[in-house]
């Protein structure tokens, strides 16, 4: 049987079909509790009366949240198994979301977006690491593109329904429907997420037994390279998310309604972006595919810099920023996969500072993008840029000089 056959065949064997959907929308935590309430960000700077700068430190305390919440998530996981931490996870993000909802100032509302991260983090790292327990190699960078369909759904749709919510009510309505969204991935997990981490292979050592599996981690090169190559890619698509508002509605003058319609139609790119990489993963190493992936988005992020300083026209940007989103969707199933891949025996401890590294970087970028203000687009797509460059760089500069095939 062909390789990409006999990796087809475990992957349908491994992960049924309503395993994937439920792992899917485990690792939709991020794009869900990031993007649904985008639309609103301008709207809570008037209610809460502070700054837009202000205001985007709600979407850094969430980042820093899933940061710090995925370096503990995915070793208690090793430690513990993968249920039980992930079920404990899915009801505090319920709670949190809930008082989110509730929130009366800017100051409590950034101590409970830490906590919502906090608690979704374990989705994010288990559901990586659920997937090394069952497969590897070809199979899983398979498995972790074909989550990125379920990933994608949520810039697709999360800031259209948070629009639609606006247009209706106010902006705490939609932290009440992020609640109702953890309700319903508790009860998936429930019905469709077995334990993977059988207790014979399970980790008891404590710190020193976490400490030790992050010191082999952060030494290995190949790992290293592969997580700053797709965490980069990925502050690129943050710098994004966290400018757009302000920049399409202040600059460009769109509609909250337009604006979810045009995040929309990137989450429809990182899809496309997804569909390419899995192609060439027929007769192409997950490497490789990355490396394209990361030409496309340096071009793209240069191309939106040249275009906002030449005319700050909209439709070159917006053109641009597809490709930066779209690239993601090839860029970080690859790197996932190929710094997971030689890492089975502390899959959680690998998937969370995969995780911790993405968000902690992401969280760091965030507050760039606004340091002139909301009339100028140049911050955000300055950051891009720097962010996708950069990935490239580090990349290059950190692997070893023969690379592992996967």
């Amino acid at each position: 049987m062909p390789t990409t056959a006999r990796a087809e065949t475990r992957v349908s064997a491994a992960l049924p079909l309503a395993m994937l959907v439920v792992l899917g929308a485990l690792s939709a935590f991020a794009p869900l509790a990031t993007d649904m309430y985008l639309p609103a960000l301008p709207s809570m700077a008037r209610d809460l009366n502070t700054t837009a700068s202000s205001v985007q430190l709600t979407l850094s305390s969430c980042l820093i949240g899933l940061a710090v919440g995925q370096l503990f998530a995915g070793p208690l996981s090793d430690a513990l198994g993968r249920r039980r931490p992930l079920l404990v996870g899915l009801a505090a993000f319920i709670i949190a979301s809930g008082l989110c909802a509730a929130a009366p100032s800017l100051g409590l509302l950034l101590a409970l977006r830490f906590i919502q991260g906090l608690a979704g983090a374990a989705g994010l790292a288990i559901a990586r690491a659920i997937v090394r327990d069952r497969t590897q190699g070809i199979a899983a960078a398979r498995v972790y593109a074909l989550l990125m369909i379920v990933t994608s759904l949520g810039p697709v749709f999360a800031p259209v329904a948070g629009g639609l919510l606006l247009h209706l009510a106010n902006w705490r309505v939609i932290f009440a429907a992020l609640g109702g969204i953890g309700a319903l991935m508790l009860a998936g997990t429930l019905a469709f997420l077995p334990e993977t981490l059988p207790a014979s292979k399970r980790h008891r050592g404590g710190l020193a037994s976490t400490r030790d599996a992050l010191g082999i981690l952060i030494r290995d090169r190949a790992y290293v390279a592969n997580v700053f190559a797709g965490c980069l890619s990925t502050s690129a698509l943050l710098a994004y998310i966290a400018g757009s508002p302000f920049v399409l509605e202040h600059i460009h003058h769109l509609s909250p309604l337009q604006f979810s319609l045009v995040f929309a139609a990137n989450g429809i790119g990182l899809l496309i972006g997804r569909q390419i990489a899995a192609a060439f993963l027929a007769r192409a190493r997950p490497g490789s595919v990355m490396s394209v992936g990361q030409a496309c988005q340096a071009a793209a992020t240069l191309g939106a810099l040249t275009a906002t300083l030449l005319s700050n026209a909209l439709w070159p940007l917006l053109i641009c920023v597809f490709v930066v989103v779209a690239s993601v969707g090839a860029i970080m199933p690859m790197a996932t996969a190929l710094a997971m891949n030689d890492h089975p025996e502390r899959a959680g401890s690998a998937s969370g500072l995969l995780g911790f590294t993405q968000f902690t970087l992401g969280s760091a970028v965030v507050p760039l993008v606004g340091i002139a203000g909301a009339g100028t687009a140049l911050p955000m797509v300055i950051t891009m840029a720097a962010c996708a460059i950069s990935g490239i760089v580090l990349r290059v500069a950190i692997r070893p000089a023969v690379a592992q095939p996967v």
